[in-house]
């Protein structure tokens, strides 16, 4: 599994490096007050270049000879100084952000540099507040999943990310980084295993990489296979498996014996062709992401157990692979589901909520106080929100408001959506308690109100629709092409509060 470099927080007029990264807004002289006399005037003369404005992308570079660093700086050759805009300082977010520490580690890694040191602006997002999401951003930019290629094709990695933070706020960078080392090897944890395809990812690969993790953490496992399925009533799992060669699962691990009772639930398709009402053949290569949930569910189980975070913890990934064959389900099969509902099936590629089903209504049962879901569910998410947040779902507003707050710290966008009692009217079947989908119009509201049939006595829920965000495109929304991990920051800041 691919690892990430060492992250620093570097003394004002010490960047030791092999490429120094200097932000700067439109409009305005860099900040150069942390850096040596040498390389303030190399950063100087970049501004002073015709046509430079500090536009967003727009970029220019030089080489300061013979002494990388600046005063007092260890290491030898030249110093390569890139000057980046970052546009308008009232637009800047935290996504411009991750784009600029992204573009800036493609340049070191392209250019065949080890050392990247990043010079940040003055700004709410670079504050000591933010410094827990900026440290991740920067620990992340370097992240790439190359363990298929061959040596002569993979083009290295950046081994050292350095920080010079704003004056005044070393102190707080310092204080975040242990936190952002668990937090961001997690997220490149559930990034590997939602990457890694589908010929290797099967369910029962995925149970061992949980059993992997359970050995290592010292985390309690528990592993339904296909005949204890059968034998407790788990048809949703096992329909949506029926189809595939390899036999689904369901895997529970758990962390803690104190402190407040929370399941997380993450679903785990390990490829999606939509059964028997099959997928478009454009971009089904993506659908070995559908596993995404269950991938940030496993990294958020790891995250709390190198926390030590005072939490009794449940994790479920249910896991399958929904495939064409002559035992895959139908659309009109009636599923009976671990909590004796009723399904009818009018689409088979309305799976997630069908193994989902039993996993939450284990969850429930098992006596959790608080259960949240994370789950690549609808394209009606992506159609509402597009690919910029991920939709949620909860009847409780004091649960919406805590993900919220954890959702804003970590630099994950969330926003809720509605549970209208008509959603769930609309789910309800002909010759069952349910069917499975109802169409395309609010799908992402009905999936949600399928889900509520499925949290017990639980009051707390909250359903996490990331089907718009757990991917991108190649440099899109700064980071390398694949899984993005979206979801795990958010959980580990809302279990850290919640532990107090």
């Amino acid at each position: 599994m691919g690892g990430l470099g060492s992250i620093h927080v570097v003394p004002a007029g010490r960047p030791d490096a092999d490429l120094l990264a200097v932000g700067c807004f439109e409009g305005e002289a860099p900040a150069l007050e942390a850096l040596g006399e040498e390389i303030r005037r190399a950063v100087e003369r970049l501004a002073s270049r015709p046509g430079w404005k500090g536009k967003e992308e727009q970029w220019a570079q030089t080489e300061v000879p013979g002494a990388p660093g600046a005063e007092g700086g260890g290491g030898a050759g030249d110093l390569v100084v890139s000057l980046h805009g970052l546009g308008a300082r009232e637009s800047f977010t935290y996504a411009a952000l991750s784009r600029w520490l992204y573009k800036a580690a493609e340049e070191a890694r392209q250019g065949g540099l080890r050392r990247l040191a990043a010079v940040l602006p003055t700004h709410a997002e670079t504050s000591g507040p933010a410094a827990g999401r900026v440290l991740r951003a920067l620990a992340l930019s370097g992240y790439r999943f190359d363990r298929f290629q061959s040596e002569a094709e993979k083009a290295g990695r950046v081994e050292s990310f350095a920080v010079v933070p704003p004056a005044g706020e070393e102190d707080a960078y310092r204080a975040a980084l242990p936190e952002v080392e668990t937090v961001a090897g997690a997220v490149a944890f559930a990034r590997d295993l939602a990457n890694s395809p589908a010929n290797e990812a099967t369910p029962t690969w995925m149970e061992e990489r949980a059993r992997e993790l359970a050995d290592s953490r010292g985390l309690k496992l528990t592993v339904l296979d296909a005949d204890e399925l059968r034998a407790r009533g788990m048809g949703g799992l096992l329909a949506v498996g029926a189809g595939s060669a390899h036999p689904p699962r369901l895997v529970r691990l758990q962390w803690g014996d104190r402190g407040p009772r929370i399941a997380l639930v993450g679903k785990g398709v390990t490829f999606d062709t939509g059964g028997i009402s099959i997928k478009p053949a454009q971009d089904m290569d993506e659908m070995k992401y559908d596993k995404s949930g269950a991938c940030d569910v496993l990294a958020v189980a790891r995250a709390a157990a190198d926390l030590q975070l005072p939490v009794r913890l449940s994790v479920y990934a249910p896991l399958a692979e929904n495939m064409l064959s002559a035992n895959a389900y139908r659309p009109s099969d009636i599923v009976r589901c671990y909590n004796g509902k009723t399904v009818e099936i009018t689409n088979t590629d309305a799976e997630g909520r069908m193994i989902l089903a039993d996993a939450l209504a284990w969850a429930a049962e098992e006596g959790a106080e608080s259960i949240v879901e994370f789950s690549t569910l609808t394209g009606g998410v992506i159609v509402a929100l597009g690919t910029v947040a991920a939709g949620m779902f909860t009847p409780d507003d004091g649960l919406a408001g805590e993900l919220t707050a954890a959702a804003e710290a970590g630099g994950e966008p969330f926003w809720r959506l509605p549970l209208f009692p008509e959603f769930l009217e609309t789910m309800k079947g002909t010759h069952a308690d349910l069917r499975n989908s109802a169409g395309r119009q609010g799908s992402a509201c009905t999936a949600a109100a399928f889900l509520s049939q499925f949290m017990g006595g639980v009051r707390r829920w909250a359903h996490l629709d990331i089907a718009g965000v757990a991917n991108v495109k190649n440099g899109h929304g700064g980071q390398y092409a694949g899984a993005t991990g979206f979801g795990v920051a958010t959980a580990v800041g809302w279990l850290r509060r919640l532990a107090g």
